[in-house]
Order: structure tokens, then C-alpha cells, then sequence
């Protein structure tokens, strides 16, 4: 019976590869297609640019079998960031129709800002450290990655810089964001009363034509009411020319973003590994995580709900809504064990259960009021916030949830496509096709397998 048994899982082993091997494929498949030479734009359709934290998911998913074209990724990517250290969130290339495009961002009202490459005027997560450090630990030519190393250091140092300089605000650590597309979760519920607190007069929001709804339904979009803000707010930014002291004192929208400061929490770490191997004093990139970990422990954790959340600075409230983001401290280590256990009991209760496929993340949990299946991110899945959950749960050995949710978004994946997110109660892949980004993920989920095969454990 036992050699029975043994067969039986060397058969299903065997099959499970063939099936991962074939997945990469079409993975690589994807990124091929979306490649321009000298960076992948994040989709053909929807979003023919270069996205900052897509770019960084970019390069980690070539890691595994590009050297050449993960670091090609981020060094077109970094050659866009400003004099004061701040990496724009989009890289815009040449006549690519797209809103808001460089003429809606008018950059060129900052200092800062570079006259060529056209780049937006707001940043993204910063989870550029942990990529860098991602393709060094892929490399098959490890003396060059080394070089790769001490040659985007100096930008990724900046980049945190600006981020301690002018995104803080006393000395509790926590980064700030001034715009909802700076979190990443563009229409999530996390932003609904701050951007109703904004009230937009007569001339207050700029003419603009969105280009998204000529591509995706508007039902998996966000409402034209919350494009105003998002406008309104980049009007606001372009007439004070960008100026961070000047935005710091006058934006409306200013939060401290659990799912941001999670990611910068490990990018530190990362920073520190990174000075490890070139001989650079990795102390200041220490201090800083450790500062910002204190932080989201302090004022982000919620002991009545058992998780992390939001904090409103203009209102000097913690944000009430509740998404799947609350699980990123897991990411960067920041939770003590009890606390990783209770979120682990709630993130297991919120998760989104697919016929045929078991549970994966959803943006919202399906029990929440907010939660919308197939609406952008007040529901769907998306594959970037099941990787930082998947990679989160393996960091304190929760490894038969992790492999549940890594499992599920392989098949989901596998059977839909390459999708920009997934509706949380049917499957169905939605948003724009061909995305890069899902690409790359799945294909740093299945290096993560084979690493681990070898004795390479990430996060730890």
C-alpha cells in the first residue's frame, strides 16, 4: 500500500510540473510580448508604459531565466527618478495613448523633475529594493549581478531618502501617501471618506478624457466621481509645482498606508542585505526598518479588530474600512507570533473560496459591505497582494495556508489567463489581458518552488 501511495504522488508530482513548466511558458510568453527593447510596459492595451512596483514584480519574474532583461527593467526605470530622490510611478513611452499622460502631469513645473523621460509627478510602493535584491540572488552571473548591485544602490538609497525626508511627519517612521494611485489600490474603500471630504468647487477639476472605459468595463472601474478627485488632486500637486513642502501642508488626502510602509519595512531589510554583500554599512537601512516597523506596530495595529489598518492623518482617525492589504505586515516580519496568529485566523475567515480552485485573497473580504466581486479594488483578486500574503504566511510557517493560496492562484491563473485581477466570486479574469505583471508574479512563484527545492528561502 505505501509503494502504491508513493507511485501515486510520484505521478501526481510529475503531472504538477509538466503543468508549472507549461505555465511558465505562457508566463514568458506574455512578457515577450510586452517587451519594448528596453523595459516592459505593463500591458499592451490598457497601460503601454512603465509602472514603478509592476517594473520591480517585472524583474523579479525574469530573474529566474533573464538576467540581462530584470536588470535592463529597473535601470530603464531608475534612469527616470527625479534630482530629490523621488521614483515617479509611471515612465511614460513615446506616443503610447494613455490618461493621464505627460501633458496632464506637466513635471516640468518641478526642479526636480527630468526633461526626458516624461515620467508622472507621484510614486508607488516601494518594493524596488527587495526586486534588486531578488535578481542579484537569481543570477547565474553573479559577479555581474554584484556590479548591477553597486550600480542601482545609489538610486535605491535616494529613493528611501526621499522617502524619510519628505514623506514624515514626527518620528514615528510612517511614510505617508498623497494620492490613491500612490498606494497601488487605486479605488479601494480604504480612501472613501477622505476623498469625500473633498469638495470640488467651480474650476476645481481640470479637463481630462478617461481612455480606460474604450477598454474595460466601466463596472470594473472606478466611478467618474473619484476620477475627479484623482484629477483634482494632480492639478493641485502641478500648481504648487510639486513642491513636497508645499503638498505636505496643503493635500487633503494624506494617509499612512499599511500596505506602503509593509513594503518599505522589507525593502529596508533588503537595503541592508544589498550593503552586506558590496562591504557598505548596512546600519542606516536597519535603523530605518526598524523605525517604520515600530511604527506600523504602534499607531497601524488594531487590538479590537486583530489586525492592521489605515491611519487618516487630516482626520486624525484610523481608517474604518478593512481590505486584504491589512495582511501585509506579515511581508516585512513586523508582527509578533500572537499577533500573526490572529491574523492568520482572520485572514483565513475573510479569504474568497472559488468553486474547483480552494481560497485565495480577495481585495475585500466577500463578508465585507464594501466587497464588489468584479469592481477594480473594492473585491477582485488580485495576484500582487496574494504574493506579499503568500510570501508573509511562509515567513512565520504558516506554510499549508501559503501553499492553499499559492496553489489557487496558479490554477486560477492556469485556467482563466494572465488577467489584471479576477472576479472573487466566479474566477472570471477581468480588467486588461496580458498583463505583465501577473506574468511575472506567477513566474516568481514558481523560481520560489524551485529555491526552496534548493535551500533558498525568501523573506526570512
Amino acid at each position: 500500500m505505501a509503494r502504491d501511495d508513493a507511485t501515486a504522488e510520484n505521478a501526481r508530482a510529475e503531472r504538477v510540473a509538466s503543468m508549472d513548466g507549461d505555465l511558465a511558458r505562457r508566463a514568458m510568453a506574455v512578457l515577450e510580448a510586452n517587451w519594448m527593447g528596453h523595459a516592459t510596459r505593463a500591458s499592451a492595451r490598457l497601460y503601454p508604459h512603465q509602472w514603478s512596483w509592476d517594473s520591480a514584480c517585472i524583474a523579479m519574474g525574469y530573474a529566474g531565466w533573464n538576467q540581462a532583461r530584470a536588470q535592463a527593467e529597473l535601470r530603464w526605470l531608475f534612469a527616470g527618478q527625479w534630482e530629490d530622490g523621488l521614483l515617479p510611478h509611471i515612465r511614460f513611452a513615446d506616443n503610447a495613448r494613455y490618461f493621464p499622460g505627460p501633458e496632464f502631469w506637466q513635471t516640468h513645473r518641478s526642479p526636480s523633475a527630468p526633461q526626458h523621460p516624461q515620467t508622472s509627478g507621484i510614486v508607488q510602493p516601494p518594493v524596488h529594493a527587495t526586486a534588486v535584491l531578488q535578481v542579484y540572488r537569481r543570477a547565474q552571473d553573479r559577479d555581474q549581478a554584484k556590479r548591477f548591485l553597486r550600480e542601482l544602490m545609489p538610486g535605491l538609497v535616494r529613493w528611501h531618502e526621499y522617502l524619510y525626508r519628505e514623506r514624515t511627519r514626527g518620528d514615528d517612521g510612517l511614510v505617508e501617501i498623497w494620492h490613491p494611485w500612490e498606494s497601488g489600490m487605486d479605488n479601494s474603500p480604504l480612501w472613501d471618506d477622505a476623498l469625500a471630504r473633498i469638495s470640488l468647487g467651480r474650476g476645481a477639476i481640470p479637463e481630462y478624457e478617461r481612455v480606460d472605459l474604450d477598454f474595460v468595463e466601466a463596472a470594473q472601474r472606478p466611478t467618474d466621481a473619484e476620477y475627479d478627485r484623482y484629477a483634482y488632486l494632480v492639478k493641485l500637486y502641478r500648481d504648487l509645482g510639486y513642491d513636497a513642502g508645499r503638498i505636505r501642508d496643503e493635500c487633503p488626502f494624506v494617509v499612512y498606508d499599511v500596505l506602503f510602509n509593509s513594503l518599505l519595512v522589507q525593502s529596508n531589510r533588503d537595503l541592508v542585505e544589498i550593503a552586506q554583500v558590496l562591504d557598505v554599512d548596512p546600519e542606516p537601512f536597519g535603523a530605518w526598518a526598524k523605525r517604520t516597523a515600530a511604527g506600523i506596530d504602534a499607531k497601524l495595529w488594531d487590538e479590537a479588530e486583530g489586525s492592521y489598518g489605515d491611519y487618516d492623518v487630516r482626520a486624525g482617525a484610523r481608517v474604518r474600512a478593512q481590505t486584504a492589504a491589512a495582511f501585509s505586515p506579515l511581508f516585512a516580519g513586523v508582527p509578533t507570533e500572537d499577533r500573526a496568529r490572529m491574523m492568520l485566523e482572520r485572514l483565513m475567515a475573510s479569504a474568497a473560496t472559488i468553486d474547483g480552485l480552494g481560497r485565495v485573497v480577495a481585495s475585500v473580504a466577500p463578508s465585507d459591505a464594501n466587497f464588489n466581486p468584479a469592481l477594480y479594488w473594492r473585491g477582485p483578486v488580485w495576484p500582487m497582494i496574494n504574493w506579499v500574503v503568500h510570501a508573509g504566511l511562509r515567513r512565520y510557517g504558516f506554510a499549508d495556508e501559503a501553499q492553499e493560496i499559492r496553489s489557487a492562484l496558479l490554477e486560477l491563473v492556469r485556467r482563466e489567463g494572465f488577467w489584471e485581477h479576477y472576479n472573487a466570486t466566479t474566477g472570471r479574469g477581468e480588467g486588461t489581458e496580458q498583463v505583465s505583471w501577473t506574468a511575472a508574479l506567477v513566474l516568481d512563484l514558481l523560481n520560489g518552488e524551485r529555491d526552496d527545492e534548493g535551500g533558498v528561502h525568501e523573506h526570512t
